[in-house]
């Protein structure tokens, strides 16, 4: 039988720690986070590990939940908190990545645009590594080869490649605005 109280009384029984009240909220929730996460991270057991971490968070935080701002706001705030955290984490592997990129597809006009202008952005810092990085990035990035082919096709040694990458991401990593990418993925992830 579904718990009917309202999100306020359930709340505020949860602030004083009542388990019972914690779980009619987990229950009311956790299926629509779920599908939300789901969304965009294709991985099953991944969108497990952030719903947990959602509601262990709100257990953790329960002394700090306001009963009369918009409960589902700041719900969906940790759990869109929660799931970038995983993604950048995560976004080394190449699966994260087409995940990014299911994302990106799966938008309207208004977020293929900031997707095209984070692409342009990407392509002109590619340009901007060495020939062997951007070889080596190109390689692992868009043909999906592992170091160790890589280090076999162009003849060099695995180290080379993995210095070569480490150096690319590193540059990526600093030379792109994560304002701008928080901001595609809020647009994606929300409208």
């Amino acid at each position: 039988m579904k718990n009917t109280k309202p999100n306020k009384e359930l709340l505020e029984l949860l602030i004083k720690g009542d388990r019972v009240a914690f779980y009619n909220i987990y229950e009311r929730y956790c299926k629509r986070l779920y599908g939300f996460v789901c969304r965009y991270i294709k991985i099953e057991e991944d969108a497990d590990e952030i719903i947990q971490d959602v509601f262990l968070k709100i257990w953790e935080t329960r002394n700090r939940i306001d009963v009369y701002s918009s409960f589902e706001s700041f719900l969906f705030t940790i759990t869109y908190n929660t799931t970038i955290s995983l993604l950048r984490k995560r976004a080394n592997e190449k699966k994260y990545l087409q995940s990014l990129q299911t994302i990106v597809e799966s938008t309207d006009i208004t977020d293929e645009i900031y997707y095209t202008e984070l692409s342009e952005h990407i392509t002109n810092l590619l340009d901007k590594l060495t020939p062997r990085q951007k070889e080596i990035f190109q390689l692992s990035r868009k043909e999906g080869l592992t170091n160790q082919e890589i280090a076999t096709k162009l003849n060099i040694s695995l180290n080379t490649v993995k210095k070569h990458m480490t150096n690319s991401l590193s540059f990526l990593k600093n030379n792109i605005d994560n304002g701008f990418i928080i901001s595609v993925l809020f647009v994606c992830l929300f409208f």
